[in-house]
């Protein structure tokens, strides 16, 4: 048994950040029902890097988010589609959705509906900029929203100006956020029995991501710049090494710093007023870290991490490839195999970033075709061949 075995999600959202809440709920149990429009699906279904995989409505980026799911179609523009969608809503135990603020009210599908036909009833929505207040209706992704909170601004180097970052990592923690929210939220409906309607923002996450540089501009005045891959501490920067390739330095504490100096053969720094105490090197950052950077183009970035890395925090920057092929990483078994319509008939994805000594997240399932479980959820729902006959007619659950 696993921690979500027996919860029904029924599963609204689209893209990134509200179908990788659900795909975490998955691993751990939940059973989640992915509701998508009938013609084309979710949108990320013909993202990703096989040609045929796109074409067929599986492009590997909706795998990464979906296995573990079923996946059932309605249309909901459809009057009848619409009163299905409230019916399955009665027998589940949270609903996610990530439209644009108001679409779910116009559908009569929000949390005020929903919740006066199923009171247990958990409900998460994810926007860009919240559910109410004069930005709740704009159309965001990602990226938008990193420029728009300030991430960009903090991102990048004074020749390359703002970037933002090269994962969509505001959709991920976002999805992060609503997975433990509501998780949350379903914990405390099993001890007070009523649900709750939860509202993630992308925004808001941005800001929680950038806590402690909120808390020194607030706090301190101290705005963010254009840092590079520099760090407040020289010592727990990056540079570049003999072979051009880069080593990122993370000696933070007094102790690390220490060793650092030992190691890279420099113990005269410790003896310098300057360096000597991590706390009050601020001042003399720039001399230091000219120091560091001369020392570092001694040898090649293997090498300092060779040396380094088993004593103070340091590693080689390496490409995505290298880091996915690094034994110990690896060994963590967060990249998994599943089945998958492709010519090797797998496909590798990662799952979790988490795993338990007792019932973790595991994989049971491939990520669904388009509708492929329309029929048999509906059965289960009490609904008989004859009414699916008529619904699929009318187009409710297209055509």
């Amino acid at each position: 048994m696993r921690a979500l075995d027996g919860f029904r999600i029924l599963d609204f959202s689209h893209v990134i950040a509200g179908p990788f809440c659900t795909a975490q709920l998955a691993l751990l149990g939940a059973e989640v029902i992915k509701v998508e429009e009938p013609v084309a699906g979710d949108y990320m279904r013909g993202r990703g890097g096989d040609d045929a995989l796109r074409r067929a409505g599986m492009g590997d980026h909706f795998a990464v988010q979906n296995a573990n799911k079923r996946s059932i179609t309605i249309n909901l523009q459809h009057p009848e589609g619409r009163a299905l969608a409230q019916r399955l809503a009665l027998n589940a135990d949270a609903v996610v959705e990530n439209f644009r603020p108001g679409v779910m009210a116009r559908l009569g599908l929000d949390y005020a509906t929903l919740s006066a036909i199923n009171p247990r009833l958990v409900m998460c929505s994810l926007s860009g900029f919240g559910q109410q207040g004069p930005l709740a209706g704009r159309p965001v992704y990602d990226n938008v929203v990193q420029a728009f909170s300030g991430l960009m601004a903090m991102t990048g180097t004074t020749a390359s100006g703002p970037l933002k970052a090269g994962a969509p990592v505001l959709d991920y923690a976002s999805g992060t956020m609503a997975a433990f929210a509501l998780t949350a939220a379903l914990l405390r409906r099993e001890r007070a029995g009523r649900g709750q309607h939860i509202d993630v923002s992308m925004l808001d996450t941005a800001f929680l991501l950038m806590g402690p540089v909120i808390s020194s501009l607030l706090n301190g005045g101290r705005a963010p710049r254009l840092h590079a891959n520099e760090h407040a501490l020289a010592a727990a920067s990056c540079y570049e090494a003999a072979d051009g390739a880069l080593i990122m330095l993370g000696a933070c504490t007094q102790r690390q710093f220490e060793t650092l100096c030992r190691l890279i053969g420099r113990a005269d720094l410790l003896d310098d007023p300057r360096f000597a105490d991590v706390r009050r090197q601020d001042p003399h950052r720039t001399a230091l870290a000219t120091i560091l950077a001369d020392e570092m183009r001694r040898r090649p970035a293997a090498a300092w991490e060779a040396l380094l890395a088993d004593h103070v925090p340091a590693a080689r920057v390496r490409s995505l490839a290298e880091a996915l092929a690094d034994s110990d990483a690896a060994g963590r078994g967060v990249v998994a195999d599943a089945p998958w319509p492709s010519a090797s008939g797998r496909i590798a994805m990662p799952l979790a970033a988490h795993h338990a000594n007792i019932d973790g997240p595991a994989l049971d399932r491939a990520p669904p075709r388009l509708g492929e479980d329309t029929d048999a959820v509906l059965r289960e729902a009490g609904l008989d061949d004859d009414e699916i006959t008529d619904l699929r007619a009318s187009g409710a659950l297209g055509r």
